[in-house]
């Protein structure tokens, strides 16, 4: 029975953000914006860093890792939606659904992994400095990031494999622009339970644990800063930090909103606006946020645009 009502459901409707035209003009104008901009200012961090032998240092390996997952992230969540909107169809594959889910849960779980290991290296740069170079190894650092593509990638096949045990009877239509977790098992007509404990235990561990990592650096951070003498290198730490952690703040917590709650008390209206910011905006900020405020950073951007315009 179950591979029978699964079987009846070839395809699913992405909804989108609204169903009058009008709209959609204006979302797709807005989404494909946000996306060039996105691509834009990620592709620049990723060029002005292996260009610029000075920045071949831990904090901006990690930082090329994190523009390269935001591309990425922004890709899978978005590039669907704006080929629906220019084709004019809102279908996807069942298959080709659950591929989405796969590289979504991926790329989130990376950018979760990525933002702890930054935290982590501004600890031991802050907190030890004397001791930087020996503690944060390029092999470390190649450990730290293949670490979190492997873990990254086993969980993302877990939620998948669990996904598409499910039934999925009449009703295919996600109100959503992509295939998520929590629409997904609101369409099924299968026992859901299983889902819903491994996103809330396994899931929850794993998201959580880089979490208490980040707000367990950033506090003794601070309180090595406010052991500084000096006003001026007080404040811009705690400016360089306050960034980090409002883009922490958002993308946790609109995380915890949507996917660490039962699945009965979610509307979509409120899950789609929340993963807006996590997979749309915050790629999109998260160049100007860590990286445009960076002197060494941006006098590589000059460099390189310079070089792309006035080539030797």
């Amino acid at each position: 029975m179950s591979r029978t009502n699964q079987s009846s459901v070839s395809e699913f409707l992405l909804l989108g953000l609204s169903r009058q035209p009008q709209q959609q003009q204006l979302l797709f104008v807005l989404f494909l914006s946000m996306y060039l901009a996105t691509v834009l200012g990620n592709v620049l961090i990723l060029l002005a860093i292996s260009t610029d032998s000075r920045l071949h240092t831990p904090m901006y390996f990690f930082l090329s890792n994190l523009s390269f997952v935001d591309v990425s992230f922004s890709s899978a969540a978005v590039l669907k939606m704006l080929d629906n909107y220019i084709v004019g169809s809102q279908t996807i594959s069942f298959s080709g659904c659950l591929t989405q889910l796969y590289f979504l849960i991926v790329f989130a779980y990376m950018d979760n992994f990525l933002l702890a290991v930054m935290a982590y290296d501004r600890f031991v740069a802050v907190c030890h400095p004397l001791h930087y170079t020996t503690k944060m190894t390029p092999q470390l650092c190649v450990l730290f990031v293949a670490g979190s593509w492997i873990i990254a990638n086993l969980h993302a096949l877990l939620h998948t494999l669990l996904m598409a045990r499910l039934s999925f009877c009449a009703d295919n239509m996600i109100p959503h622009f992509f295939c998520d977790v929590i629409p997904l098992l609101k369409l099924s007509c299968s026992d859901t339970h299983l889902n819903d404990m491994m996103i809330l235990v396994v899931a929850g561990l794993v998201m959580m644990a880089p979490f208490i990592c980040i707000l367990v650096s950033y506090i003794l951070v601070a309180g090595a800063v406010l052991r500084v003498p000096s006003t001026k290198g007080k404040w811009k730490a705690f400016s360089t930090c306050g960034s980090h952690l409002a883009v922490v703040s958002l993308y946790y917590g609109t995380i915890i909103a949507v996917y660490f709650n039962p699945s009965s008390t979610h509307s979509s209206e409120t899950d789609t606006s929340a993963t807006l910011l996590y997979t749309v905006v915050t790629p999109m900020l998260n160049p100007f946020i860590y990286s445009l405020r960076n002197k060494d950073l941006k006098g590589a951007l000059r460099t390189l645009i310079g070089r792309k315009r006035f080539p030797t």
